[in-house]
């Protein structure tokens, strides 16, 4: 019996460790030129307008001081500083246009910020909203509130699930070393579901209900960001630290396979 637990328990990790080795890896960055990130593969959304969650930071653009590459690691840096009318600067990178994706798996090893009012988010959305948000869809692969530290975050938006009505779809786990160590976070997405996974742990999982678009507009390319957000209506709830800035996401690589 002890053998038999063992084998069952070997092939359960095995299987969740199979499908990015079955798959074909159709784009990545693993971040190893140092300067600013390569404009092949990202693009940036910039401004300072709140962001739809009243947000502190504006985005810039093309600006080493809040996105840069440094020993094989890419920064999103947060920083106290004036632009406009905002109190900080940080980055938002994408890959619309230069990455866009139906299904597939999705994996980024990354270090998170701690301190309050810090917000980093590994996200996604459609890459031709047709919509509203969030109508065409979000999938949040991870995201990290620095007022409750050690807790991570995974969820879906879309017009029959979000929190501004009550019925978001959302899981946690917790990862106490988060802004210690790097993790590896991760989606799994097809046509009949979407899981969240770190380090290869499965920890939220959404099914299609085939009940129209309302239920699961997740079948069209969407592209990924990576944003660091400083307040707003989350991030900001429980107030900003502001000793606590600068602070840094950074991403060991990211790595898309079908």
């Amino acid at each position: 019996m002890r053998y038999l637990i063992f084998i069952l328990a070997f092939l359960s990790a095995f299987s969740q460790a199979l499908p990015a080795q079955q798959r074909k890896l159709v784009w990545s960055d693993e971040f190893n030129t140092n300067g600013l990130p390569d404009p092949a593969k990202w693009s940036y959304d910039t401004g300072g307008h709140g962001w739809g969650n009243h947000e502190l930071q504006f985005y810039t653009y093309r600006e080493k001081k809040n996105a840069r590459i440094e020993n094989g690691v890419l920064i999103i840096e947060a920083l106290k500083e004036q632009k406009n009318n905002n109190a900080y600067t940080s980055a938002r990178l994408v890959t619309k246009g230069k990455g866009d994706w139906t299904y597939g798996r999705i994996d980024v090893k990354a270090r998170l910020p701690r301190g309050k009012g810090s917000w980093p988010a590994i996200w996604m959305l459609a890459s031709v909203p047709k919509l509203k948000w969030p109508d065409d869809g979000e999938i949040d692969i991870m995201e990290h509130v620095g007022y409750n530290p050690g807790t991570v975050h995974a969820s879906v938006h879309c017009k029959k699930y979000y929190h501004k009505i009550g019925t978001q779809k959302t899981a946690t786990i917790p990862v106490p070393d988060f802004s210690d160590s790097f993790h590896v976070y991760s989606l799994e997405w097809d046509s009949e579901k979407i899981t969240m996974l770190i380090d290869n742990k499965p920890y939220f999982s959404f099914q299609n209900e085939h009940t129209g678009n309302e239920a699961w507009p997740f079948d069209k390319p969407f592209h990924l960001l990576l944003n660091l957000a400083v307040g707003g209506d989350w991030g900001g709830q429980k107030g900003i630290d502001e000793t606590a800035f600068p602070q840094k996401m950074e991403i060991d690589y990211v790595r898309v396979y079908q």
